[in-house]
């Protein structure tokens, strides 16, 4: 009699332990499942031209034509009143031994309802009301990729704003990061890498 009833409370246990795992592995699926459902919805920036982590193609460097590479994001948080683009470089002059961040690009006052930058904009084909700081060349609009030695990463960082930023003279990107201060939903990156 004792023997059937270890046996029972055993199956008993065993029983229980098989449900605790089938429904551990139940709630991982759904967890994965809303991750992926959240990867989806996520606010992204993209490119043609390179892939996240890929080289940027000469074109869009010093050693080609020097213009802006197509970018494109979406997933544009509800409540965004305009976007702002950065791209620099973390790692001038030299990788091994940076010394500053160069600026590349700043564009703000982008629209939200716009999902893209085409290759080769400049300040005269910016829709109306799109503005451009100036970058580390003491100049408006864009200057790709130009490392003196090294490979280096180019930061394309996207900011989701819930206001629009006054229009300033000459704004650098350090400006254009105090506008944004307390206003930023979101940020999405897309990163390139370029050596001579």
């Amino acid at each position: 009699m004792k023997n059937e009833r270890n046996q029972l409370i055993s199956r008993w246990k065993e029983s229980l332990l098989l449900k605790v795992v089938i429904l551990s592995v139940c709630f991982l699926f759904i967890d994965l499942g809303r991750l992926k459902g959240e990867e989806k919805m996520g606010f992204l920036l993209k490119s043609t031209a390179f892939t996240e982590g890929g080289k940027i193609p000469s074109k869009y460097t010093c050693q080609g034509e020097d213009i802006s590479p197509p970018l494109e994001w979406d997933g544009v948080p509800e409540g965004t009143r305009s976007l702002a683009l950065i791209v620099d470089d973390p790692d001038a002059p030299d990788p091994e031994a940076p010394q500053m961040t160069w600026v590349h690009w700043v564009v703000y006052n982008i629209p939200p309802h716009v999902k893209n930058l085409p290759a080769g904009t400049t300040g005269a084909s910016l829709p109306a009301g799109i503005l451009e700081g100036v970058n580390d060349w003491k100049k408006k609009g864009y200057g790709g990729p130009c490392p003196p030695i090294g490979r280096h990463r180019y930061f394309h960082k996207l900011y989701a704003l819930d206001a629009e930023i006054k229009e300033m003279v000459k704004p650098g990107k350090a400006d254009v990061e105090a506008a944004m201060k307390g206003h930023i939903i979101a940020k999405a990156i897309l990163m390139g890498t370029y050596e001579k």
